[in-house]
């Protein structure tokens, strides 16, 4: 028998109600192989990865594996099977050839959210990210860590700025385009050639086929009035807080979301101002009424251009001005995958980044007996405690509980569920923690018959500033390791469409609009997030052909409830504050460390390489 991957799905389903988990019924299927990247339907946090973990910190469970007897003992245990803990095994490894590694991962995936999804569509694989997507600025933030885990995992960057074709969606003479509703604005109606420079541009400036700002907002389904004013704020900006200092200035925009700052300084109306509703979406999870203005300021938002503020920061300029080009065709599922092939070498052939992106990983041989690293999937943490001079670590699989013992941690999950877990921590340290709520998304693949819809319409990317998915786009053009980007039109490809449950206008802060989100993913099912993502695509691309009754092949919903990790936000936070809390979060305790791109209050695969550094260091 082999099971299909919409029979995977369904089968869940089922299987959950008769108490079957999906590592059971993935056992009970002897035919079928174990391929977590080529499933479908509801994937990232998937059904059985988060059960036990809101029952700690929802139901307040504790888990009695204390009087259990210690199965297995490891010189380390890693919590987290995502890029943060896969560095953490290897650094380990590094420091220690001999060691004896066991990493414990809640999902059916290692990788984190680095996922990978594959698809098979006009007779080739098609490969997408479903979550972490790229290196960001890897020439100006990568530190000397970071660089030397690249090198060693046969990485070069320099690769990546011919495997990725910035001028392919230019040469076919498409743009970016802007829908807006006729819920919000009066009329379904997409505008093509948008001029809006982007944080960290895959396309180059003089390559975007951009209209003037002028004709491009002229546009715009609004009123001469609303349309003048937008024009004003790109081609005539003004100095908005006339008679302030510089220092008050930037106080003030620190302390003003960038909706305000537009509503009540630049005086757009608030029908103008939903133009950039969700343009922070993707690269903050947040919209404008949550985005302090200086940040909004510091990634090129307009109307700041005659304030005389200060320059931004290296970093932001870096993170502004690197093209986004350091991508893999699954993202940072490459990184996941050269790590795992490094620490346990018979999971797949290979040696470096070109032959990582085709290899065939056999997920048997992750958690072999006798190898010195085994690597468990479906296992949740539920309890960590320093005893005589070790660690115990207690966790549930396929219902039923085990303990492990190791002469040191790496807790490399997420660390706001570390109060639930590490039995040692202090209130204050657990406090500070639980601050780092993190941000959640949705990163949805959409396998279509062709794009000739998206050729037709002239675009190649479309923001949605008040729809649920504010960016849609055709996939990076990469082509790498014998993998081809899909290049004819006629051809099936993947979309990428990115989701964040915000709650704009709601009063609520950031944390509390992410626990709200949060809630929602968790709440809504995959049909209702299907039937949500069908409608949008045929309201935008219908005009161009598009049914998504027949043009939709395959969807992958990669839900992340617990997805950016949090960052300093001065409307709600003291920087001050945030950086004694993030101090204070990541001390070692005991034998027990802490690791995870959370640690360092950043969403960024190199911030988890960096905190996996230090973290293992500290075992020392």
């Amino acid at each position: 028998m082999e099971i299909t991957r919409r029979d995977f799905i369904n089968g869940v389903a089922i299987g959950i109600a008769a108490g079957l988990t999906p590592l059971q019924l993935l056992q009970a299927a002897e035919n079928a192989r174990y391929y977590p990247p080529a499933l479908t339907g509801l994937r990232g946090s998937h059904v059985g990865a988060f059960e036990v973990a809101h029952q700690m910190g929802w139901e307040k469970k504790s888990f009695a594996t204390d009087t259990l007897p210690v199965s297995e003992e490891y010189d380390l245990v890693v919590v987290g099977g995502g890029i943060s803990g896969l560095s953490a095994a290897f650094f380990y490894r590094e420091k220690h050839p001999a060691a004896k590694i066991l990493i414990l991962e809640n999902h059916d995936d290692f990788g984190g959210h680095a996922k990978r999804n594959e698809f098979s569509a006009g007779g080739r694989m098609i490969i997408g990210y479903g979550g972490s997507e790229a290196f960001q600025s890897p020439n100006h933030l990568y530190s000397a860590e970071v660089n030397g885990l690249l090198k060693k995992l046969g990485v070069d960057i320099k690769r990546f700025e011919t495997a990725f074709d910035r001028s392919f969606y230019p040469e076919l003479g498409l743009s970016r385009g802007v829908f807006f509703d006729k819920e919000n604005f009066g009329e379904d109606k997409l505008v093509t050639g948008d001029p809006t420079p982007m944080v960290a541009d895959d396309i180059a400036p003089e390559q975007l086929n951009a209209r003037s700002v002028r004709d491009f907002i002229n546009d715009f389904p609004l009123s001469q009035s609303d349309r003048k004013a937008l024009i004003d704020l790109h081609e005539a900006p003004k100095d908005y807080l006339a008679g302030k200092s510089q220092e008050d200035k930037t106080a003030y925009l620190e302390r003003t979301s960038y909706q305000d700052f537009l509503l009540k300084d630049v005086g757009l109306s608030a029908t103008a101002v939903k133009y950039f509703q969700g343009r922070t979406n993707d690269f903050m999870a947040l919209s404008i009424d949550t985005v302090a203005a200086a940040d909004a300021y510091y990634v090129g938002f307009p109307g700041f251009a005659a304030m005389n503020l200060e320059p931004i920061s290296e970093e932001a300029q870096a993170e502004m001005e690197e093209p986004y080009i350091y991508h893999f065709p699954d993202g940072n599922a490459s990184l996941a995958r050269l790590l795992v092939r490094s620490l346990i070498p018979t999971v797949a052939p290979g040696k470096d980044m070109e032959d990582i992106v085709l290899a065939n990983f056999d997920y048997s041989q992750l958690d072999r007996a006798g190898q010195p690293l085994r690597l468990r999937l479906n296992s949740t943490a539920v309890s960590v405690r320093n005893l005589d001079g070790a660690v115990n670590v207690g966790y549930s699989r396929g219902g039923q509980l085990a303990q492990v013992r190791g002469k040191h941690c790496v807790l490399a999950c997420y660390n706001m569920m570390i109060p639930y877990l590490l039995r040692d921590l202090s209130a204050e340290q657990a406090h500070a923690l639980s601050q780092n709520v993190k941000f959640p998304l949705v990163y949805t693949k959409v396998i279509v018959r062709n794009w000739q819809a998206f050729q037709k319409l002239g675009v190649h990317e479309i923001y949605a500033a008040t729809q649920p998915y504010s960016r849609i786009k055709l996939d990076y053009p990469v082509s790498m390791g014998g993998y081809e980007h899909p290049r004819d039109p006629a051809q099936p490809i993947g979309l990428h469409m990115v989701y964040v449950p915000t709650s704009p206008d709601s009063g609520m802060n950031s944390r509390d609009q992410a626990r709200a989100g949060r809630g929602r993913l968790y709440g809504t099912p995959f049909e209702a997030l299907e039937s949500q993502l069908r409608e949008q695509l045929q309201r935008m691309l219908g005009p161009g052909g598009f049914d998504h009754n027949q043009d939709i092949l395959a969807i992958t919903v990669n839900r992340w409830p617990h997805g950016y990790a949090c960052f300093t936000n001065t409307l709600y936070d003291d920087p001050e504050q945030t950086e004694q809390w993030m101090e204070l979060a990541r001390k070692p305790v005991g034998k027990v460390s802490i690791a995870n791109s959370d640690a360092a209050w950043s969403a960024y695969a190199h911030a988890a390489i960096d905190e996996a550094w230090r973290a293992v260091g500290e075992l020392a």
